[in-house]
C-alpha cells in the first residue's frame, strides 16, 4: 500500500453519497471496482482508522484494518490511489459498477473461474437451410444462440436429442449435401430429411427449425400440442409412415419432459438461483424452469477474491451470467433471506429492457426449488474443495518424492522445463514451461525465438535459451516469470542437452539452481556430475511430475514453432505478391486451402479465385514462376503471457 500524501488526501476527501470507487496500484492498473451506498464509509472500512473531512492527514498511518480476509488484505496492501464516481442513486451505482467491471476485468472482483468461452447452441438463420450446431462464440448478429451452458457435454447431449426429435441437417457449410448428390447416412437413419436432394422444401424445413427454436426456448406444452395435432392430421390423411415418425418424435419429447419434470407446475418460467460461499470460492446453481418443466441445471464456480457478502457475490455473478445469456426471464427466484433482490431487479431490468422480478420465495414450488438450488450449490462447492484438497495433497506428495529421488535441498515448489522445436535450420523456438506447487502456471509460460542460425544444432540453441532466461533472473524487467528463481530446472533431452543448458546458466552468471534432463526413450534422468542415469520407478509420482512438465514443454514449443512456421511461409509467399493485400490473401488461402496447393496452381486456377481480378491473377502467376522460392520469414515478436515469443 502506498504511503503517499496523494492517497491520504484522496481518502480524506471521499464523498458521503452513493457511487462507485476504483482502486489502482502503482502502475495505474485497476485492482478492484466496487459500489457503495456511502462511498466514504465503505472505502474507509478497509483501513485501520477513520478520517473526518478536513482532518490533517500528514501523520495518519496507512495501515490495513485487522480482521480482513487475507486476499482482501492483499488488495488493500497494493492500493496506490482511489478514484470515485458519485451517482444519483444506488441503482445507478450498480449499473456503472457492472459496466466498469466488464471494461477493466479487475483481478480482485468476483469472476467466473473458467476463462474459456462457455458453449452455446447456435442456429444459422442466415442460411437457406439453417444448421443447429455447437459453438463457443455468439458474435454473429444474423444467427440465433441459446446458452450459455456450464459444460460442453450438456450441449452435445441436447444436440443429440434434437437430432432424434427434429432431424435437421448435420452437414457443415452454407449449402446442404455433398458433391455426390445423394443423401448421406444421416437420412437413412432418420437423422436428416435430406434437403440437399429436395426431399423437404425450404418452407417445410424452416417450420422444422421454428420447432427447434420453440423447443430450446422451453415452450414444451405448445409444441407437444402442435406435434400431437400434426400426428393426428397425418393419420386422418392416411399418411401412416409420416404419422409414425411424428409419433416417435412426440414420444421422445414426452420422455424428456417426464425425466426433467419437477414439482414446478406453478412456477411457469423462471430462473431459480442458489449460492454457497466458502473462503475464496463460491458456487452458483441456476435451475432453468421453462413452461413448468425443470429444463436444465447449470453449475458455475467463482473466484470471489475474499468477498464475504453473499448478496454482493450473487449480484456480480448475475451480471456475468446474464451478460452472456441471450434471454432473461421475467422472474428470478433467490435463496431465502437473500438481500440481493433490489440490486438484481435493477440490473436485470436494465439488461432486459423491461421489468424483471427478483425475489425470495416463502412457500410453494418456488421455495422448494430455491432450497434445492442452495443444497446443490453447497454440495457442489464441498465436492470441488474436496477434489482440490486431494489434488493438492497428491502434488505435495509428488514433490516430496521428487526431492528425495533427486536429492534436492527442498521440495521444488517452482519447476521450469525447456524444450527446442525446429524444422531443420528454420523457425527454431525454445519453450519455457512453469509448474508451481506441482500444477501448471500458464501465465508464466514463455517462448524464445532462437537467434542462432548456424544450422540444426539443438545443443547451441538450448544453451542460448538458458543463457537468455537466466540473464533475466538478474534483470527481470518487471516480468514475474523471469524474476522467480526455480527450485528445479528440467531439460528435455540427454547428457548433451544437459551440458549445454548448464553452460548457458554459467554464461548468465547463475549457479546453485538444481538441474536435470529427462531422455524420452527410456525415461532416463541425467544429473550433473554423474555419468549413470537415474531410472525412476515406472508409475512413481516423481516420474509422473517430470513426464507431465516435459510433455507440456514439448507441446508448447511445437505449437509456437508451427505458428511461426505457418506465419513465415504465408508471409514469405503471399506478402510480396503484386496487388495482393489482406483481403485477397485471405481469399486465396480460403480458395486453395494451403500454401502448397496455391504454389502449384495453374494460371487458369488463379484466375478463378473469387475476389481476385484476372490481371492480378496473371501478375501473381508470372511473379511466382520468376521467383526461385519462398523468402526467409522475419523473426516474430511477441507480447506477454502464454505464447510470448522473446526474440
Amino acid at each position: 500500500m502506498s504511503d503517499s500524501t496523494t492517497l491520504r488526501a484522496q481518502l480524506a476527501a471521499l464523498p458521503t453519497g452513493p457511487g462507485v470507487y476504483i482502486y489502482r496500484d502503482d502502475a495505474d492498473r485497476v485492482l478492484y471496482v466496487g459500489k457503495a451506498k456511502s462511498l466514504r464509509k465503505r472505502v474507509l472500512s478497509y483501513f485501520q482508522a477513520p478520517l473526518r473531512p478536513g482532518e490533517d492527514v500528514s501523520g495518519w498511518p496507512m495501515t490495513v484494518r485487522s480482521g480482513l480476509h487475507p486476499k482482501t488484505g492483499d488488495l488493500v496492501g497494493r492500493i496506490a490511489s482511489v478514484e470515485t464516481f458519485v451517482t444519483g442513486s444506488e441503482s445507478e451505482a450498480l449499473i456503472l459498477e457492472a459496466n466498469l467491471v466488464k471494461r477493466h476485468r479487475p483481478p480482485f472482483n468476483v469472476r467466473l473461474r473458467d476463462d474459456k468461452s462457455y458453449p452455446y447452441i447456435g442456429i444459422s438463420l442466415d442460411e437457406d437451410y439453417p444448421r443447429v450446431y455447437f459453438t463457443r462464440e455468439k458474435h454473429r448478429r444474423d444467427r440465433l444462440y441459446f446458452g450459455p451452458f456450464s459444460n460442453a457435454y450438456k450441449v452435445r447431449e441436447t444436440l443429440n436429442l434434437i437430432g432424434k426429435i427434429f432431424p435437421s441437417r448435420p452437414c457443415e457449410g452454407r449449402e446442404p449435401g455433398r458433391p455426390s448428390g445423394v443423401p448421406c447416412l444421416d437420412y437413412h437413419i432418420k437423422r436428416c430429411l435430406a434437403p440437399c436432394v429436395g426431399y423437404i422444401s425450404k418452407d417445410e424445413y424452416r417450420a422444422l427449425i421454428d420447432k427447434i427454436i420453440a423447443f430450446l426456448s422451453g415452450r414444451y406444452r405448445g409444441l407437444e400440442r402442435e406435434l400431437e395435432a400434426e400426428m393426428r392430421g397425418a393419420a386422418v390423411a392416411q399418411e401412416f409412415e409420416r404419422a409414425a415418425a411424428i409419433r416417435n418424435r412426440l414420444q421422445a419429447m414426452r420422455h424428456l419432459m417426464e425425466r426433467q419434470f419437477a414439482t414446478a407446475g406453478s412456477v411457469g418460467t423462471a430462473d431459480v438461483l442458489g449460492i454457497a460461499v466458502d473462503g475464496e470460492s463460491a458456487n452458483v446453481q441456476v435451475l432453468q424452469v421453462r413452461d413448468g418443466v425443470l429444463q436444465d441445471r447449470q453449475s458455475f464456480f467463482l473466484d470471489v477474491a475474499g468477498e464475504e457478502d453473499e448478496a454482493e457475490v450473487l449480484v456480480q455473478f448475475a451480471y456475468e451470467y446474464y451478460a452472456m445469456a441471450l434471454a432473461i426471464p421475467t422472474l428470478v427466484v433467490l435463496p431465502q433471506d437473500s438481500a440481493a433482490g433490489p440490486d438484481l431487479e435493477a440490473l436485470l431490468s436494465d439488461r432486459r429492457g423491461s421489468r424483471v422480478e427478483a425475489r425470495a420465495a416463502s412457500r410453494g414450488d418456488k421455495r422448494k426449488l430455491a432450497e434445492l438450488a442452495t443444497r446443490n450449490a453447497r454440495f457442489a462447492l464441498d465436492q470441488d474443495q474436496r477434489r482440490h484438497e486431494q489434488a493438492r495433497g497428491r502434488r505435495r506428495e509428488a514433490l516430496a518424492d521428487l526431492r528425495e529421488r533427486l536429492d534436492l535441498p527442498a521440495p521444488p515448489l517452482r519447476i521450469e522445463c525447456y524444450d527446442i522445436s525446429n524444422l531443420g535450420e528454420t523457425y527454431a523456438v525454445a519453450s519455457m514451461v512453469v509448474f508451481e506447487d506441482g500444477a501448471p502456471a500458464k501465465s508464466h509460460y514463455r517462448t524464445f525465438t532462437m537467434r542462432y542460425d548456424g544450422g540444426p544444432d539443438d545443443f547451441t540453441r538450448m544453451q542460448e535459451a538458458l543463457r537468455r532466461r537466466f540473464a533475466r533472473l538478474l534483470d527481470p524487467e518487471d516480468d514475474p516469470s523471469f524474476a522467480a528463481r526455480p527450485g528445479l530446472v528440467v531439460i528435455d533431452g540427454g547428457k548433451g542437452q544437459l551440458a549445454a543448458a548448464m553452460e548457458g546458466m554459467r554464461e548468465a552468471g547463475v549457479s546453485g539452481v538444481p538441474i536435470v534432463s529427462l531422455a524420452k526413450k527410456r525415461e532416463e534422468v541425467f544429473r550433473p556430475g554423474r555419468s549413470d542415469p537415474l531410472l525412476l520407478d515406472e508409475g512413481s509420482s516423481a516420474l509422473r511430475v517430470l513426464q507431465h512438465i516435459r510433455d507440456e514443454a514439448h507441446r508448447f514449443a511445437l505449437r509456437h514453432h508451427r505458428n511461426r512456421r505457418g506465419r513465415g511461409m504465408t508471409e514469405s509467399v503471399l506478402d510480396a505478391l503484386p496487388g495482393v493485400g489482406p483481403a485477397r490473401k485471405a481469399a486465396i488461402l480460403r480458395h486453395f486451402g494451403s500454401t502448397d496447393r496455391f504454389l502449384s496452381a495453374s494460371r487458369e486456377e488463379l484466375e478463378a479465385v473469387p475476389g481476385v481480378p484476372s490481371k492480378v491473377a496473371r501478375d501473381v502467376y508470372d511473379r511466382l514462376h520468376r521467383t526461385a522460392g519462398p523468402r526467409e520469414a522475419a523473426p516474430v515478436a511477441g507480447g506477454r503471457g502464454e505464447g510470448t515469443a522473446w526474440s
